[in-house]
């Protein structure tokens, strides 16, 4: 079975690999490349084509390998495993490259719930080192003054905005954004179904049927079109003898019949596929345990009589929190309204600095009567904020909030407050109440596409 390698993932990747194994004059490659985008799009399968064509000897390593009951232990692995590849290639005479499959799985910081451990921060360390010596890999308690081979190093991952932002700046990792074209998709099912003998133009169908699928949508539709016979071979050796018919069984293994590969049989499973798929993201089942965990840590803080400052959590769900992410601090889009930048007062009661009796109250005023109908008003909520809400919610798009303390401003470790839609005037009121209990940290709003893209993001509370 031949399958199909992208025309511009085949480049990209060659021409990385390549390119770590020349000496290019005056000229600084980067060792790492991140190939990112969205998830089951065939990133670590595309990959494993090109390395076969090329014939190039991958070493790997997965997101769990990235930490470890012991400190240092993920980081000491990853000098190892570079380490082997660099042997490899003197073994063997042939390009070698290591590869760490979903790293923003296993290094990552997502959100509030996500714990940055020790081994967290190494991991980062040891790659950031590695990119900037590549020929010089200790390991911990030893050290060759002669140096090894240089190995280019290829990462794959969802959202590579959750990663230390000084490992994937330009000049340490080349990125590269992984979205198959109709064409390439076209062409990858068809090399799933090449077996199957599917007609050309029945894939076509196929695809545009359903655009919006990932690669993987099709070959587990593929494996669903089995199910019926799987099943009948069930009832037909008995659910108790199943098992001694499968494994080690001295009767020939089971043959199965071409299913029925017609494209309307394949649309009517597509479709079935989908509405569990649909199932899945209306149950909403992690929304209601994050408002468990919200509930009982507000409980537990108020009880402890400690300082209380829970997070707020919004109506998405915990896949929609793990997709929030955050970028350098430079890209920030700034409003040009300097009444975005105003240090909003906490309550009602309290007035700003300087700031007259009869001037605050004409400002509450003002706010309230420009406020639409319908929406809420407040002091901290100001005409060009609900402004920007509204119309990033009537576009159809989600509505992120982040805040920062002032520490953490300085490292651009935004933390996600949780992702809004649906109706303004709740919208409004969760940021009103956001704003009070994150009065004295920086507060930012995100437009976040349906397809998770953002599209800005707006400063509208520093502290005071």
């Amino acid at each position: 079975m031949s399958y199909y390698i992208a025309p511009q993932f085949l480049d990209r990747v060659s021409v990385h690999i390549t390119k770590n194994y020349l000496a290019l004059p005056n000229v600084k490659v980067p060792l790492l490349l991140g190939i990112h985008g969205r998830k089951g799009e065939g990133k670590t399968f595309q990959c494993h084509l090109v390395f076969e064509k090329m014939g190039v000897l991958p070493v790997y390593m997965s997101a769990g390998e990235l930490e470890s009951p012991d400190a240092g232990d993920p980081a000491r692995l990853i000098r190892l495993r570079y380490r082997e590849a660099a042997e490899t290639v003197r073994v063997n005479g042939k390009m070698a490259v290591l590869v760490i499959n979903d790293i923003d799985a296993g290094a990552g910081r997502v959100d509030q719930y996500t714990q940055y451990t020790v081994n967290t921060q190494l991991v980062h360390g040891t790659l950031m080192n590695i990119a900037d010596n590549p020929t010089n890999v200790q390991l911990p308690g030893s050290y060759e003054a002669e140096p090894i081979q240089r190995v280019p190093i290829i990462v794959t991952g969802n959202d590579f905005s959750t990663l230390y932002a000084p490992l994937v700046r330009d000049g340490r990792m080349e990125k590269f954004y992984w979205e198959p074209t109709r064409t390439d998709r076209i062409g990858i099912v068809s090399g799933i179904f090449q077996v199957d003998q599917v007609a050309q133009s029945d894939i076509e169908k196929l695809v545009d049927t359903f655009p919006d699928q990932a690669i993987d949508f099709y070959g587990a539709l593929r494996s669903r079109l089995y199910d019926e016979q799987v099943r009948h071979l069930i009832e037909t050796v008995g659910l108790e003898r199943i098992s001694m018919r499968v494994v080690n069984s001295k009767e020939p293994p089971p043959e199965f019949r071409r299913p029925d590969f017609s494209l309307p049989h394949l649309i009517e499973v597509g479709h079935q596929m989908v509405k569990e798929q649909k199932r899945v993201q209306d149950s909403r089942l992690s929304e209601e345990y994050n408002k468990f965990l919200y509930n009982r840590r507000l409980g537990e803080t108020t009880n402890g009589g400690g300082e209380m400052r829970p997070s707020m959590h919004s109506g998405s769900s915990q896949v929609e929190q793990r997709q929030a992410v955050t970028v350098p601090i430079e890209d920030i889009t700034h409003s040009q309204n300097p009444s975005f930048f105003r240090a909003y007062v906490p309550n009602g009661d309290s007035q700003p600095p300087d700031s007259s009796p009869s001037m605050c109250a004409s400002s509450r005023d003002s706010q309230q009567s420009s406020s639409p109908p319908g929406q809420p008003s407040s002091t901290q909520l100001t005409p060009e904020i609900v402004t920007q809400v509204n119309q990033i919610l009537t576009q159809g798009n989600r509505l992120g909030i982040e805040v920062v303390d002032t520490r953490r401003f300085r490292a651009n470790s935004w933390q996600s407050v949780g992702t809004f839609d649906g109706n303004p005037s709740e919208v409004l009121s969760t940021l009103d109440r956001c704003l009070t209990e994150h009065s004295n940290e920086y507060v930012r709003l995100v437009n976040i596409t349906r397809d998770r893209r953002r599209l800005s993001e707006t400063i509208i509370h520093r502290p005071r």
